[in-house]
């Protein structure tokens, strides 16, 4: 049974020992996560938020807490590579690659292995998301730049800066300037937390937080639009998240949100054609060249899918090898075929008769 937000903070204040491991604890104030029992200082209701594993809180970006140790609820984290953690964690801005990994001695394998078995997520996703956690683990609090990066674990501003341009591939913007750029920040699915990227007019992008080309997809839009990204909140993203919301609760098959979709043209032909894609139903990369009148582009097609930057808005997931294979996708084909069987499910079901449909 699923349990409510009021309980599992009592049982966070209590420390009681009977939720521990049940629901891991996220204090936004320090970009921290623990577990239930943690003996450290009670942050205030308002700065926590609960995730029930370990790689959903590494996922938002949020990091272990060195007191109670939350990643060895699922398993003892071995000496090697609590070695591994804590040199990375030295350098959280930089991007580590196996190479870093094999020149302390140890076969990147054995990490990767170790992390999806006990925590279900990989070691680079999890660097990827620390990156991420830099860069917006203040974004709900409104304070000034300085202020985020210090709360971030950065000494200097500049360190805060870097870091940011590393992960979204532009410098960050001023957080006192709303009107400055595009504001990024995070929304939560069952599937994982999400990044989002609007302004108060247009979603610009939707991604899962552990997806590898995100990175590439904040660089193309930063090139696209000519414009900062900066950590921020508009009404449009909380509509976004009331919409997906909605979404997976099986009362909306489809969006109502202003998009920005905006790539080369060809991009924006299959775009375009994927928001024509049904509810409920798949369609073939073949079909999808050939309602856009390029019926041998099916491998541009891929592409151009692969490239989607809002995810489930735009249902890149729908579409399927013309054999019925699922193929790959952005966010994971654990995902894509978690979404393709929610859909049907809800559709077997029976809408509720109030459901919007959009599509």
């Amino acid at each position: 049974m699923k349990l409510e937000f009021d309980e599992m903070y009592s049982a966070f204040l209590n420390r009681d020992s009977e939720y521990d491991g049940l629901f891991f604890v996220a204090v936004k104030t320090t970009g921290i996560f623990c577990r239930s029992v943690c003996p450290a200082k009670k942050p205030l209701k308002e700065n926590v938020s609960f995730f029930e594993t370990t790689s959903d809180a590494l996922a938002a970006g949020y990091r272990p807490c060195k007191k109670c140790m939350p990643m060895h609820v699922a398993g003892k984290m071995p000496a090697w590579l609590e070695d591994v953690i804590e040199k990375f964690e030295s350098d959280a801005a930089r991007k580590w690659k196996d190479y870093d990994i094999r020149q302390m001695g140890i076969d990147p394998t054995r990490v990767r292995r170790w992390f999806l078995s006990n925590h279900g997520i990989t070691f680079h996703a999890f660097l990827r998301s620390r990156r991420l956690s830099a860069a917006l683990s203040q974004i709900t609090l409104g304070h000034d730049m300085t202020q985020i990066a210090h709360d971030a674990g950065y000494e200097s501003i500049s360190g805060f800066r870097t870091a940011f341009q590393q992960w979204f591939g532009c410098p960050v913007g001023s957080a006192n300037d709303p009107e400055s750029g595009i504001r990024v920040n995070r929304v939560l699915s069952p599937l994982g937390p999400m990044i989002v990227a609007a302004d108060d007019e247009q979603l610009y992008l939707l991604e899962f937080a552990d997806r590898k080309m995100l990175e590439t997809q904040f660089s193309r839009l930063a090139k696209i639009t000519r414009r900062d990204v900066f950590p921020g909140k508009t009404d449009l993203m909380h509509e976004t998240q009331t919409q997906l919301n909605d979404y997976f609760e099986g009362i909306r098959q489809g969006f109502d949100l202003p998009l920005f979709i905006q790539g080369s043209e060809f991009q924006d032909l299959v775009w375009n054609e994927l928001l024509n894609i049904k509810y409920g139903e798949t369609c073939s990369y073949e079909e999808i060249a050939s309602r856009i009148g390029k019926s041998s582009a099916q491998r541009a097609v891929g592409k151009a899918n692969g490239d989607n930057r809002l995810a489930i808005v735009v249902p890149c997931h729908r579409v399927i090898r013309q054999n019925g294979e699922l193929s790959g996708y952005g966010g994971g084909v654990r995902r894509k075929e978690w979404l393709l069987q929610h859909e049907k499910a809800v559709l077997l079901a029976g809408m509720n008769p109030d459901a919007t449909d959009v599509n």
